[in-house]
């Protein structure tokens, strides 16, 4: 048996040991400048970002929201404050079991299992990272329950903020407004960095159209955090600056004194200083309390006002379009001495009714029995149907809208309120435009009277009558007055737009109108007479009576056989003191039946509340 002997090659040996130790060195010089370069990128070039990171650990920016704007009239007396108000609010990010957290919290609260159900779509419906409010004004006890049992509920606080409140309850609902949540639509007209750490925004009314001023400017607060998120110590403050103070010019016991005396009756009563346009007070009934809106009305309570044929929410004072009935015939008396149709002496004779030339049809005055001869004077203070009917039917639509419009029927008036209608001034070119149908002479005829198409608002009514009592000077109305920054004394005016003057031939013209206004008051036949009672000053004003429905030619509007809702509307305007008016009132009581019995003595009560007239006087 033989061995094999293998030599060794130690020359190939010590060259593969060679290599392999040249490409080890190459290798971990490689991965050195690898970690090297990836150590000058974090430390430098990333510095910042990581910086920033390992900040977020333990450091949070938290917004503080803005106290918003107070809200007074014209007295000082508050009509929006801010009170304090303890909430529960959940971070979704935060929360690592969302269904226990809420069944802990459900238990705890005794929320029924359906109120839970609508957290969790509103959940759904929110970004992750903000919080979102599910429970509000916590009594004491049920913040000291929460307390007890925070370390079951991680991403869920009790966070202390200053909720609106309207202490003056459903007075003044439909001017002011109220403020609510915001909800999806508003964050999409909005700035949401403007609005971190603010839960509500101006909804309606003044709250809405002031919200910018109102609203304040957002702070950020940052804080140092342990582990488990709770603030050991602030780092930073930048306080938020609180929205602007309002003052209005609604006075509080003019609009008491308003809403008292329109009593049981839907409708409106408006109060304007003619000479600023200042809105004294604006009613609108029926009404309901804005602090339910504040935190989230229930669906319940939403239900009920929206569904209700009484239409609570709906501002009848800027929004309402009523046929203004008698109250137009100082405008279109106006129209005809104006535009040469008709003078002061010029008379019409009342049988009770109207033909137009060639037609059978007669149109009925309010007065069966006739006026007999009437001039201008006698057909405004005694409402006098059958004169309008000829003035209008001389003036023609065309010229009847073009002059209408001169004092804002059928346009805005430009108050500054948000959701304001227009109404509606006929004329052919709308006709022809809405309908597709021709212009009729009898349509023509019963505008004279602002029946047919007619349709105004209280507000565009009081306004109209504004500029009629300044005699052609044309202000635009405004609720707001003036402002006042957090933290000073000083009130800022708000500028209202430039007084302008309608153009006029004769400045007569304008007296005798007001004139034969002040003879609806105080004259021996005029329509409101019984209202004139007691002054030492003189009121100029106008009856109105506006049919809901039409009747024939030869049936009698018979008031005790028609339901309630049937009722022709009751309607009335007028300025005081009429040679120097400081104040109008328009008046519309809906289904009230008559302007003189039911509208009148409202505004009476109004006048006398301005002048401080008590009953007995």
């Amino acid at each position: 048996m033989s061995t094999k002997f293998t030599l060794k090659d130690h020359f190939t040996e010590g060259r593969i040991v060679n290599d392999r130790l040249i490409f080890s060195v190459l290798f971990a010089g490689l991965l050195f400048a690898v970690v090297m370069v990836r150590l000058a990128v974090l430390q430098v070039v990333e510095h910042e970002h990581f910086d920033s990171l390992a900040d977020r650990n333990r450091v949070d920016i938290l917004p503080l929201g803005p106290q918003r704007g107070l809200i007074y009239d014209r007295n000082g007396i508050v009509l929006a404050e801010n009170i304090p108000s303890f909430s529960l609010e959940i971070t979704p990010e935060n929360v690592p079991d969302m269904e226990s957290t809420l069944t802990e919290l459900g238990r705890l609260f005794a929320m029924p299992d359906l109120e839970l159900e609508e957290i969790r779509e509103q959940i759904k419906k929110q970004r992750r990272f903000r919080q979102f409010t599910f429970r509000q004004r916590l009594t004491e006890q049920e913040v000291a329950l929460f307390s007890v049992n925070r370390h079951k509920l991680p991403g869920v606080d009790v966070v202390g903020r200053l909720i609106r409140h309207y202490p003056q309850g459903a007075l003044f609902a439909h001017t002011v407004g109220y403020v609510g949540r915001i909800n999806e639509r508003d964050q999409k007209s909005i700035d949401l960095q403007d609005y971190k750490g603010t839960l509500q925004i101006g909804k309606t009314g003044i709250e809405k159209q002031y919200e910018d001023l109102l609203h304040g400017t957002v702070g950020l607060q940052k804080v140092e955090t342990n582990v488990q998120g709770r603030i050991i110590r602030e780092l930073e403050n930048n306080p938020a600056i609180s929205g602007k103070d309002l003052f209005l010019n609604l006075d509080v016991n003019l609009q008491r004194v308003a809403a008292d005396a329109l009593g049981e009756y839907n409708g409106a009563v408006v109060a304007i200083e003619p000479k600023t346009g200042a809105v004294l007070a604006m009613v609108s009934k029926p009404d309901y309390d804005p602090n339910l809106f504040v935190l989230g009305i229930s669906t319940k309570d939403y239900g009920e006002l929206r569904d209700s044929v009484e239409m609570p929410l709906f501002n009848r004072s800027l929004r309402g379009r009523y046929p203004p009935g008698s109250t137009l015939k100082p405008f279109v008396a106006l129209a005809g001495l104006e535009l040469g149709v008709v003078t002061e002496q010029t008379e019409s004779f009342c049988p009770g009714w109207f033909k137009l030339p060639g037609q059978d049809h007669k149109y009925r005055c309010w007065k069966h029995s006739g006026h007999g001869h009437v001039d201008l004077k006698k057909s405004i203070a005694q409402s006098c149907d059958i004169y309008f009917y000829d003035l209008a039917n001389a003036l023609g639509i065309d010229r009847l809208h073009s002059f209408l419009d001169l004092f804002d029927f059928g346009q805005k008036t430009g108050i500054d309120l948000p959701s304001e209608s227009k109404g509606l001034s006929p004329s052919r070119e709308w006709k022809r435009a809405t309908r597709n149908q021709a212009w009729y002479p009898g349509e023509t005829v019963i505008s004279g009277i602002g029946q047919g198409f007619n349709q105004t608002t209280p507000i565009q009514l009081a306004h109209a009558t504004a500029v009629l009592a300044m005699r052609g000077v044309t202000v635009p109305p405004q609720v707001a007055r003036a402002t006042r920054s957090s933290g000073q004394s000083e009130l800022e005016l708000l500028n209202n737009e430039s007084a302008e003057t309608l153009p006029m031939e004769s400045s007569r013209h304008w007296e005798a109108i007001i004139d034969s206004m002040v003879e609806v008051i105080h004259g021996t036949r005029g329509t409101a007479r019984h209202i004139g009672k007691g002054l030492d000053f003189e009121i100029a004003g106008k009856t109105g009576t506006a049919q809901v429905f039409g009747i024939k030619q030869d049936e009698k509007y018979d008031a005790e056989t028609l339901a309630k809702k049937l009722h022709d509307h009751a309607l009335f305007i007028a300025f005081a003191p009429a040679d120097a008016p400081e104040i109008v009132v328009a008046v519309v009581a809906e289904n009230g039946g008559s302007g003189s019995r039911t509208a009148a003595p409202i505004a009476r009560k109004v006048i006398d509340q301005y002048f401080g007239i008590t009953p007995s006087e």
